[in-house]
């Protein structure tokens, strides 16, 4: 436990105070309705919008969960999630200009305009409460998780304790303030959060402990777990920490943040953009930021802590106000900051705070657009006056709140719920995906796909059945393969529903291609039968897919790249340092020009 100065308790607490005043400061615009409360009007620029997207996946379990990563499989091990920065690519130069055509209040809001009649109801209103309710207070419960963990080390709260005090604040202003004040105090919370990330892990790594970079790497404890890429001799880690992320995980997984086809506060993000290119221009600025840069502050913290906390028992010997059931990997950042000194730390503290509020604020506001749009309008009161919606909203937030809280109090660390809700949605996204370009998925496909998905995950990873099928040793077969056995069951599962049930109405698949105008050879059947029939809904534009696809290649070359590049800068591997920057370099321009071509053709 640590004790905080008059300096550290001046940082944290003007910090609280900006943001709540930003909060209060856009109230009563935030308040005039429904559309400013969860959308800002729809008038927000890219680079605000983008710095909001960075500043809510900051979030304080993320550093938790990467130090937890890198102590047990190392560097390489952030393949997990890494591998998603294909998703985000295609949501940049394909889904976010569709995203904004399709001009809806909330992407559940999508289902009535895709699909048609009481089965794309039924949809809209489980999922406002199943992933407005149920996943977001449990991705809420991690990010609470953290912050408990963090109280408890670094300043000796009782878990209640940090529940209370680091909740407050943000309830108060994001049910205050609304979208409006979630993305304004992200500007400030951006620069917060990554100004005591670097200066977290430039001081951490030059402490006596550990005796600078150059000591670091060549610790006995360190050394081993460098490698950005996983050891291919070894096919077990190979498979599951490369393979399997790379070919299947990316398009196969609905994840939060991470949805293949956009979707979640992503999403909502994109809808509030002004038009289509400041939609692709946030989510690209937020996809360089999340995946090129911001890791290597975390992972050099995380590999410090190998040396001062090489092991579990290290931690519980230097923190025994630590409970049992909380004591993990995952606790060994929180460790580490503990020996910053004055001034530092209340900065460090306070990038802390606004990861945890920035990521809470979005979570609570995006899941409240759901409550309030996809269930209480539509199967409450759908009369409701804009007053009574944007009420109801904040009582949603608080409510969302006050669950997220208690269910943290249960969790014991961050890489267990990630696990789960990573197997949770396995197989349901190429239907995310495939719903824009292909007239034959219908609401049932969707349906289908979400009960296969979340049954198969919890009976595997809450029940004796998953240690009995997936296992090392003893399973019947081996623990990778647990998540493509998912992608497997669910796609055979959602794929029999789709052809087995009747394809939407002709006047709903028209409908949506007026509007969507998603082209390529999946709607070529309803286009010609259109047609047929007198009604023409080929206007003539070049399909834009092609071009995104070869965007999102060049992009993915461009941030490994840089991923890549800064790494070995960091590790003084100068020649690759070198080839990887050119790489990003040389990919970088073809990208621009191949944008310049893209950007002709959006509004």
């Amino acid at each position: 436990m640590i004790s905080l100065n008059t300096w550290d308790i001046l940082i944290i607490f003007g910090f609280f105070a900006i943001t709540l005043g930003i909060g209060i400061y856009v109230s009563k615009s935030s308040g005039k309705n429904s559309s400013e409360f969860f959308l800002s009007g729809k008038s927000m620029p890219w680079w605000l919008l983008g710095i909001s997207m960075v500043a809510t996946t900051f979030s304080t379990d993320t550093p938790n969960l990467v130090t937890d990563i890198v102590r047990t499989s190392g560097v390489s091990g952030n393949w997990v999630w890494w591998a998603f920065l294909l998703t985000g690519l295609l949501t940049v130069f394909i889904y976010a200009r569709l995203w904004r055509k399709s001009n809806v209040n909330t992407d559940l809001e999508f289902y009535e305009l895709r699909y048609g009649g009481k089965p794309a109801r039924f949809l809209r209103g489980f999922r406002a409460i199943y992933l407005g309710v149920i996943f977001n207070v449990i991705t809420m419960s991690a990010v609470t998780l953290a912050a408990i963990k963090i109280g408890g080390i670094m300043l000796g709260l009782e878990p209640w304790q940090t529940v209370v005090s680091a909740g407050l604040i943000t309830v108060i202003f994001s049910a205050v303030g609304g979208f409006k004040g979630v993305v304004y105090t992200d500007f400030l919370l951006f620069f917060v959060a990554m100004g005591g990330a670097i200066g977290a892990a430039y001081y951490l790594v030059n402490i006596p402990e550990v005796g600078g970079l150059e000591a670091l790497l060549s610790n006995e404890n360190v050394k081993d777990k460098l490698d950005i890429l996983p050891d291919t001799s070894n096919t077990h880690t190979l498979i599951t920490l490369l393979i399997i992320p790379l070919a299947v995980q990316w398009w196969s997984s609905w994840y939060p943040g991470s949805e293949p086809g956009g979707g979640g506060y992503i999403a909502q993000r994109m809808l509030s953009a002004k038009n289509e290119k400041h939609a692709i221009g946030a989510t690209f600025f937020f996809n360089i930021m999340h995946y090129a840069l911001r890791p290597w502050p975390w992972i050099l913290v995380a590999l410090a802590s190998l040396v001062v906390f090489p092991d579990l028992e290290s931690l519980q010997q230097a923190f025994p106000i630590v409970a049992d059931d909380k004591l993990g990997h995952d606790l060994a950042y929180s460790a580490m900051l503990t020996k910053l000194p004055a001034g530092l730390l209340g900065l460090v503290l306070a990038s802390l705070v606004a990861a945890y509020m920035s990521t809470i604020s979005t979570q609570l506001n995006w899941g409240s657009s759901y409550i309030v749009y996809d269930f209480y309008k539509q199967r409450i009161n759908p009369e409701a006056s804009e007053k009574r919606l944007v009420a109801v909203g904040r009582i949603s937030t608080v409510g969302l709140m006050v669950l997220s809280a208690l269910l943290a109090l249960l969790l014991q660390n961050a890489l267990q719920l990630f696990e789960v809700l990573l197997v949770f949605g396995a197989g349901t996204g190429l239907i995310f995906i495939l719903r824009w370009f292909w007239w034959r998925i219908n609401a049932w496909s969707e349906i289908n796909a979400m009960f296969v998905s979340g049954i198969l995950s919890l009976l595997f990873k809450l029940t004796p059945l998953g240690d009995y099928l997936f296992a090392t040793e003893t399973g019947l077969l081996p623990d990778w393969m647990e998540y493509p056995t998912v992608v497997i069951v669910t796609t055979a599962a959602w794929l029999i529903a789709t052809y087995s049930t009747s394809p939407e109405s002709t006047e709903v698949l028209n409908s949506f291609y007026k509007k969507i105008n998603p082209g390529g050879p999946g709607w070529k059947k309803v286009v010609q039968e259109a047609k047929a029939e007198g009604t023409e809904l080929d206007t003539g534009e070049k399909w834009s897919v092609p071009k995104g696809i070869q965007a999102m290649l060049y992009g993915t070359v461009l941030i490994y790249s840089l991923l890549f590049a800064t790494g070995y800068w960091i590790y003084g591997r100068w020649t690759g340092a070198l080839i990887l920057t050119a790489v990003a370099l040389i990919s970088g321009s073809v990208l621009i020009l191949k944008w310049r071509q893209i950007k002709a053709t959006i509004t």
